[in-house]
């Protein structure tokens, strides 16, 4: 494997345990509890301020119920890059990573699969960071502390992670696509062109 693979795989690895954690639904002092690491350094490894060791990311796959691969599959072969290989997060969810370096905002494409009927709430988290997100297709349902919205294709969502949220296919009639652009440290997208 190539130094730059090398670099390319570590980048990845974090917004990949920080995706699994999500979808777990575990706060990162949760996650802290039941594996034995610090919050604080979990925190630093879902960021890319922190490479994990093999045996960190081996108790985190496990606790997120995920295999290995998923979490180190290398982003590039020598031949060039690939397209990225979807994590499959549970039964319900799969997130297709769309960076791949350490640092700013990172985006993510998450797919739900349709439902027969929408959960009581989505399960909410809260953690540091800003996010915005997009529908593609289908109806999302965003629960953002008490506040319940249904987006449809064309919305977008913009909150700061701190607040509690979670999501959910506001179903029944097929599945949900939607893409997300998260900021650990807060950054957001900024809006260059004027209005109108």
């Amino acid at each position: 494997m190539a130094v730059d693979e090398v670099h390319g795989t570590l980048a990845a690895i974090g917004p990949r345990l920080r995706a699994a954690r999500e979808r777990h639904g575990a706060t990162l002092t949760a996650v802290g509890r039941a594996t034995g690491i610090a919050p604080s350094t979990l925190s630093r490894i879902e960021t890319g301020r922190r490479t994990p060791t093999l045996e960190t990311v081996l108790r985190l796959a496990k606790e997120y119920v995920v295999s290995l691969d998923e979490l180190v599959e290398p982003p590039g072969t020598a031949s060039g890059p690939r397209a990225p290989r979807p994590l499959t997060l549970g039964d319900d969810k799969a997130v297709l990573p769309l960076t791949r370096y350490v640092g700013g905002l990172h985006a993510h494409k998450h797919v739900l699969p349709a439902v027969d009927e929408p959960p009581a709430r989505p399960r909410q988290v809260s953690h540091e960071g800003h996010e915005w997100l997009c529908v593609l297709y289908g109806r999302l349902w965003l629960a953002l502390g008490d506040r319940t919205l249904v987006l449809t294709a064309g919305d977008v969502a913009e909150f700061d992670t701190r607040t509690p949220h979670g999501v959910a296919n506001a179903g029944p009639g097929g599945p949900v696509e939607y893409l997300v652009m998260f900021g650990p440290q807060g950054e957001r997208p900024r809006l260059r062109t004027p209005a109108g």
